[in-house]
């Protein structure tokens, strides 16, 4: 794995995340096709970016994508 791969994933996530939709991780991974490793390190890569959101979705973690626009 190469940081190439993993900032193309983590632009994948990104782009599933775009949405204004809360994910768990199991609905990520199926919406992405990524294996658990990737998409976990993408995930890192966003969060560290600051571009992911973590929740709390019935006692499981959730992910919302961390950009907001505000225009006015």
């Amino acid at each position: 794995m190469n940081r190439t791969t993993i900032r193309r994933n983590a632009q994948l996530v990104l782009n599933v995340l775009g949405n204004n939709k809360e994910w768990t991780f199991p609905d990520l991974r199926s919406a992405t096709g990524l294996t658990d490793r990737d998409l976990c390190m993408a995930i890192g890569w966003l969060a560290n970016d600051g571009d992911v959101c973590f929740g709390n979705n019935h006692e499981e973690c959730s992910l919302s994508s961390g950009i907001n626009v505000f225009i006015g």
